[in-house]
């Protein structure tokens, strides 16, 4: 049986990711050694945005919501690495995955040209670290003030803007100048 017949029957024929049935593909889970187990069947809108994530939708990614609770691996591999790219760190602490997954997960995500963030200490923060606001700031666009001693969990790392970090506050994606926080 071939790869892809194997991955329409047990997904029923569907993405494994957000439901679609359209445009169906096999797209393997780095590292992949091209078997079933370390594959998923999706769709085109899903492979697009996995092969190019500067053009990622959001939105779309609500999906990640029920497929992170798949019993397949490979899917909360991918799961699990899109909702870190995302910030989602309220719904990667929800997660559940086991020691070998986890490293799995984690293997996609290390970068070579890893950007250097310090916080007001000169600590280096990292992704997924969790940063305590030092004063109160204003949130330029989003109408609120990110309060001082308020923690944001799960941060990223973003290349584009030099000495920032991305978390959500008050359930907002915002980026915060490093230097108004210490690590957690």
């Amino acid at each position: 049986m071939s790869v892809k017949k194997e991955l329409e029957a047990r997904s029923g024929s569907i993405c494994e990711l957000c439901g679609s049935s359209e445009d169906l593909s096999v797209f393997e889970v780095s590292p992949s050694d091209g078997s079933a187990e370390q594959s998923i069947l999706v769709c085109s809108t899903c492979r697009a945005q996995i092969e190019n994530p500067d053009d990622m939708d959001e939105t779309h990614w609500n999906c990640l919501n029920d497929s992170m609770w798949s019993e397949v691996p490979a899917v909360k591999v991918v799961a699990y690495r899109f909702l870190n790219k995302l910030g989602r760190g309220d719904l990667l602490d929800m997660m559940y995955l086991e020691e070998s997954e986890r490293k799995w997960a984690e293997s996609g995500l290390s970068s070579d040209d890893e950007t250097v963030v310090k916080d007001a200490n000169g600590t280096t923060l990292k992704a997924g670290d969790s940063v305590v606001i030092l004063k109160d700031l204003d949130v330029k666009g989003a109408g609120f003030t990110a309060k001082r001693g308020t923690t944001v969990r799960n941060i990223s790392i973003p290349t584009d803007v030099e000495g920032h970090i991305e978390g959500r506050v008050n359930g907002t994606k915002i980026y915060l100048k490093a230097e108004f926080l210490k690590k957690a």
